[in-house]
């Protein structure tokens, strides 16, 4: 089994997941912070829109710098950011589609200002640095919605709010 087709199924599944939390994230709280060193609910919400893209970068590049200038900006509302979302969903899926073994074997490093701070194959790259990191982040995001009283998603069993619709 090529190892795209190992990896397919958990995207999409973990994208599927991670779009029903974004739907619930109110435009009225945006702004909304648990604790002044946080980010607000509407960055947080995007970071998780926009991290999917970094799959593709993964996957269409051999590396990034991040010490180059973010050009992400924040959502203004929850369709710009769901928007964001089904984009980055797309192009990151097509991406992946489309590699090969030896692609995905291929080295990937992460750098910043030119100095590498790691170097694993895109592959794992894409586990840990891409998707693992998306579910850390979908997570915070669910404490953002507790606390703002918005039902949390039945994510891998059952909430407080909901059981699982698998």
């Amino acid at each position: 089994m090529a190892i795209v087709d190992t990896l397919l199924p958990e995207f999409d599944r973990e994208m599927t997941t991670t779009r029903k939390l974004l739907e619930r994230v109110p435009e009225d709280k945006f702004a909304w912070k648990p604790h002044v060193k946080s980010m607000s609910l509407g960055d947080l919400a995007s970071h998780v829109a926009n991290l999917v893209n970094w799959g593709a970068v993964t996957l269409n590049q051999s590396d990034v710098d991040m010490g180059s200038d973010n050009t992400n900006t924040a959502a203004t509302s929850r369709a710009d950011l769901l928007a964001r979302f089904d984009g980055n969903v797309a192009h990151t899926r097509a991406a992946l589609t489309s590699k090969s073994d030896a692609e995905m074997m291929a080295p990937w490093s992460l750098k910043h200002h030119g100095k590498t701070i790691f170097t694993m194959p895109k592959a794992a790259v894409w586990r840990g640095f891409v998707l693992n990191h998306l579910v850390h982040h979908r997570g915070q995001l669910s404490v953002y919605l507790r606390l703002n009283d918005v039902p949390v998603l039945a994510i891998y069993g059952p909430s407080a709010d909901e059981a699982p619709n698998f």
